[in-house]
């Protein structure tokens, strides 16, 4: 008997085949093409007519090499498959606000790119996206004249060599002026060659004094500045952790590329098949393992869905959520995973819903779930129902909009709301989700997260627990979201959910949790646990 797949809990659900360094301080986003109108149809003293004659990349590039730019061809410039790959993620996250992390691996694949290329092309666009408000502010200095939007992420790609990669300084220069000389034209080539070489004049930490305030004047604007940030985003990150003393290390982890995380789902897989497949155990999650390199996708635990890749801080507060005792002795339990898309959190209360929380049953931890529960998983999107639907095995998976609830009040025995948020806390592994969200949408996103929470709370039955779980670190999601919920209701009670998570430092005063990249080397995520009183 297949699980059901119903879109909005009823019918069966089918599926369908088909400035200027001053202003940066301030926290502007990064310049960008706006689509369109009359931006599009000027150009610029950097490329004039050379846009014609534009090459798309890709194509027969596949074959040749790019770490010193390919042999060249008399009086043309060889063609760099890393670096065009690059360049096309840049001007794609650009132009159709395109996410890195899902257009990089696609495209990758598409064009046969493979090891050493491959590592070059993904450093060069993630690490280009991370540092780009500091790259910015550099070629504001070193131009004479705006550069149109596609000459600008060229700069920027030759920015991020000079002054952050191991990149001989010729090379940096002379690939990148090699790339707009084929992709943009020979008049853009020149005014590209002579701003790198004023960049490439000086050291990273030379350019951040020029470029950046003052720390003294505005220690804020200096930190958006040196460490690549938006400036709410570095006022926000400081309210949160509660004081300045930490921030500079948390904004450098943000930066700083992250290893891949795997999870090894119980009863299906496990960590010694990962450590088998060049993994290590991970750190504090019993499930969890790193990959320091390679595709995780060759594994075959993870192509088989037995494993996944899954940030161990969220697989801890899927964890913890399965770990709160909650009366009835665990056999024939109900869970809800209510915004369950694309299904990391999902795929592991799956597992441990059907086959228990093995690796706490074998440490003797009386609060180790022991299986048999049935969980459903919501989605309002049919995408990301599909993809959760692809990723569990037991599950029942439905299209429903968790602020109109298809199912009974107090149905559940445990609801997991992994509630929509601004994802700042995931900003190592979506580089430029950093430019891309506006200070203006918290609010809307903050009424949305209330009326969600509300209807979780209403789904567990009198002695159940929610966990409200974001991405996020702001305030306004997290615990100003908690506190206003708990204040207009009184059957509610907040658990410290520090308990739930033995041998987890640096978690704060509770009794939320609050994880971080500098301190537990995870996202930055959020985690309260409510229990309904009974």
């Amino acid at each position: 008997m297949t699980r059901p797949f119903r879109e909005g809990g009823a019918r069966p659900f089918r599926a369908n085949e088909n400035g200027n360094s001053e202003r940066r301080a301030q926290g502007e986003r990064p310049r960008r093409s706006q689509g369109g109108g009359d931006d599009r149809a000027r150009r610029s003293q950097s490329g004039g007519d050379d846009r014609a004659r534009r090459s798309e990349g890709g194509g027969d590039d596949r074959g040749r090499r790019s770490q010193g730019g390919g042999q060249r061809r008399a009086g043309r410039p060889a063609r760099d498959v890393a670096r065009n790959a690059a360049f096309d993620v840049l001007r794609a996250v650009d132009e159709r606000d395109a996410y890195a992390n899902l257009l990089m691996p696609r495209l990758l694949r598409d064009r046969g790119i493979r090891g050493r290329d491959a590592a070059l092309a993904t450093e060069l666009a993630y690490g280009t996206l991370r540092g780009l408000g500091t790259y910015d502010a550099i070629i504001d200095v070193c131009g004479d004249r705006e550069p149109d939007p596609d000459v600008r992420d060229a700069l920027r790609l030759g920015a991020h060599q000079l002054l952050r990669m191991r990149v001989p300084p010729h090379a940096a220069v002379g690939t990148t002026v090699d790339l707009v000389r084929l992709r943009i034209g020979p008049g853009a080539a020149k005014f590209v060659n002579a701003v790198l070489r004023k960049i490439g004049s000086r050291t990273l930490e030379e350019w951040l004094p020029i470029v950046a305030p003052d720390p003294a004047d505005d220690p804020v604007g200096h930190l958006a500045v040196t460490h690549g940030h938006p400036r709410w985003i570095v006022s926000a990150f400081r309210d949160a952790l509660g004081s300045s003393d930490e921030l500079p290390a948390l904004l450098e982890a943000d930066n700083a590329r992250p290893l891949v995380t795997l999870v090894a789902r119980p009863g299906r897989s496990s960590v010694a098949e990962l450590e088998a497949a060049g993994a290590m155990p991970g750190r504090y999650s019993p499930y969890a393992a790193y990959l320091r390199e390679g595709d995780p996708g060759q594994i075959d635990a993870v192509a088989e869905t037995r494993a996944a890749v899954q940030d161990e801080g969220s697989q801890l507060v899927a964890l913890a959520l399965t770990r709160v005792p909650v009366g009835n002795g665990g056999d024939g339990e109900k869970w809800l995973d209510m915004c369950a898309g694309p299904g990391g959190k999902a795929g592991l209360l799956d597992a441990i819903a059907t086959h228990g929380d093995l690796a706490g049953q074998a440490d003797g931890g009386s609060t180790a779930f022991a299986g048999g529960a049935r969980l459903l998983a919501a989605d309002v999107q049919y995408h990301r129902a599909r993809l959760v639907w692809e990723t569990t095995r037991d599950a029942s998976v439905i299209t429903a909009d968790g602020t109109e609830p298809v199912w009974r009040p107090e149905s559940f025995d445990r609801v997991m709301l992994d509630a929509p948020c601004t994802g700042l806390g995931a900003l190592r592994r979506r580089p430029e989700a950093r430019w891309r969200r506006d200070p203006a949408g918290i609010a809307d996103l903050g009424r949305l997260q209330r009326r969600l929470l509300g209807t979780a709370l209403d789904a567990v039955r009198p002695g159940g627990v929610v966990a409200y779980v974001t991405c996020s670190p702001h305030l306004a999601e997290t615990r100003v979201v908690i506190g206003d919920v708990l204040a207009r209701r009184d059957d509610v009670e907040q658990l410290d959910a520090r308990l739930y998570l033995p041998g987890v430092d640096g978690l704060g005063d509770g009794p939320h949790v609050q994880f971080w990249p500098h301190r537990h080397g995870t996202d930055a995520m959020f985690l309260s646990l409510l229990r309904k009183r009974a």
